[in-house]
């Protein structure tokens, strides 16, 4: 079963990225300042790198606050990650005019349709188990730009955001100038991005980077960088009008990201996107290893707070490992994960050692995908913005939960399945709260409403997200056994955290 990690259609308005992140790659509509906050979560208290003291890394940091929110300013200026520019050039001549810092330090390379972001999570928090310094940039973001750069398993401070981009912006500006005496577009959003945590990665310094693409992967800004380990989460259809209307067009431009002689790791795929990896690697002289024959996820078992799992890796088997995440689906992201990382430590010969391993496992978290945000009653909210998605929700609200009444609070974007999402959810959903965020690509409620009824008679629409979580909460308050999941879009799922934030549900 497959995630639902990404959404990536940034623009300047909250995004949608997530599996992830627009997760295929869908990274963003995360990209505008969130719409229930403004600059001020710059000034939360975020954590950040190269302080021992939280207390005083706080305080400090608050002073780079405006700093931080001028850089996303900056960033929401140019062209949004709606609008990826097919190119390459842009940001290598960026990246070359600062002293390429992406060949610093080694890469690994994730790309797919869903579970991407999940599985760059579960890769990084196993590198920092071994005590590896690490880089890992995701898309889109919740609640701040930050989150998209993080170092050592922290989102970057305001101060070093504010400092790095202060660093590179004027040659930033020279390619700017450079691409309108050709005629071209500046830099985008995503490709000025991109600049900024190759930078922030050597500033730090890192040992090594988790990258998630943005969208695609051969002409990806994430993609001047060699990735020494490609991984590909499952590919399906999505972004078809930027990446192919086959699976087997969007698996080759996935493809792009593998580079000569590199190390290959992948999640079960269809026989045309397994044919395009194949050739792929042929043409790389790069080894290839599939989920299922390489490797596979051995069981899953449903735990207090997660599930415990066994994995057969590429060099050993792992037995009884918890992870801290609801679905079966992240078992098998776990599963990729493990293979992606004895591929980098040991070439996939090595087996990795088993308290590290669970120590990193332990401690990873994968904001907005099944996470609760309240109790009593009990809120949930997933990034699922795709039928993938959507199906892997259904699945894990029945295997780990125990509810006998379900309300969806849900939102779909305009370039997305919105019948194929709630199809998948009509098997389990007891009412529909049909709503929207605030991002301009926002389906209205009235129409959405309209698909839903098709599947669903206990349907009502609301204009105010705030009105329809009111009253769905109103209803699970009743009974103990019911619960509320918001979900449809990356969008609607940030706006839930901030209400929950604003309103303090405690989970």
């Amino acid at each position: 079963m497959s995630e639902r990690d990404d959404e990536f259609d940034d623009s300047a308005e909250p995004d949608e990225s997530f599996d992830d992140s627009l997760s295929d790659e869908e990274r963003a509509e995360l990209d505008g300042a969130h719409p229930l906050a403004d600059l001020s979560p710059f000034a939360d208290g975020f954590e950040g790198t190269n302080i021992d003291d939280d207390s005083d890394f706080e305080l400090e940091d608050s002073e780079y606050a405006q700093d931080a929110g001028l850089v996303y300013e900056e960033l929401l200026a140019r062209i949004g990650e709606q609008a990826p520019q097919p190119r390459l050039e842009a940001t290598r001549r960026a990246v070359e005019l600062i002293g390429d810092p992406q060949r610093t330090y080694p890469v690994i390379h994730l790309t797919g349709t869903n579970g991407k972001t999940s599985t760059s999570r579960i890769v990084e928090s196993i590198l920092r188990a071994y005590g590896l310094r690490t880089g890992l940039m995701t898309s889109p973001h919740l609640m701040r730009v930050n989150e998209r750069i993080m170092i050592d398993g922290r989102a970057i401070s305001n101060r070093a955001l504010a400092e790095n981009w202060a660093d590179i912006r004027p040659y930033l500006l020279m390619v700017d100038a450079e691409l309108l005496a050709k005629g071209e577009e500046p830099l985008t959003y995503f490709e000025a991005l991109t600049v900024l945590a190759f930078a922030s990665f050597a500033d730090a310094p890192i040992d090594v980077a988790v990258l998630e693409v943005g969208m695609g992967g051969e002409w990806d800004s994430t993609n001047v960088a060699d990735g020494q380990v490609a991984v590909f989460s499952p590919i399906a259809l999505d972004h078809t009008q930027r990446l192919g209307s086959t699976i087997a067009e969007i698996a080759r431009t996935k493809a792009g990201i593998i580079k000569p002689a590199a190390a290959i790791v992948s999640a079960v795929q269809t026989s045309d996107a397994q044919i395009a990896l194949e050739r792929a690697a042929d043409l790389t002289e790069s080894k290839l290893g599939f989920e299922g024959d390489a490797f596979e996820l051995l069981s899953s078992a449903v735990a207090v707070g997660g599930q415990l799992i066994s994995v057969r890796g590429l060099a050993a088997t792992y037995s009884d490992l918890f992870l801290p995440l609801f679905g079966e689906f992240q078992g098998h992201n776990a599963a990729l994960a493990i293979a992606a990382v004895e591929s980098f430590l040991g070439a996939g010969s090595q087996a990795l050692v088993m308290d590290v391993l669970a120590e990193g496992l332990a401690t990873v978290s994968s904001p907005g995908r099944l996470q609760v945000i309240g109790a009593e009653p009990t809120v949930i909210v997933d990034a699922a913005h795709n039928p993938h998605g959507a199906a892997a929700l259904a699945a894990a609200l029945k295997e780990y939960f125990t509810f006998d009444e379900i309300a969806f609070v849900v939102g779909v974007l305009d370039d997305k399945d919105a019948a194929g999402i709630i199809g998948a959810l009509a098997p389990v959903a007891n009412r529909f709260y049909v709503t929207s965020s605030q991002s301009d690509r926002a389906v209205a409620p009235e129409d959405l409403v309209e698909i839903v009824r098709e599947l669903h008679e206990e349907t009502t629409d609301f204009d105010s997200f705030a009105e329809a979580m009111e009253l769905a909460r109103g209803w699970a308050a009743e009974n103990e056994r019911r619960a509320v999941v918001v979900t449809g879009s990356i969008s609607l799922v940030a706006e839930a955290l901030a209400l929950a934030d604003m309103e303090g549900w405690k989970p």
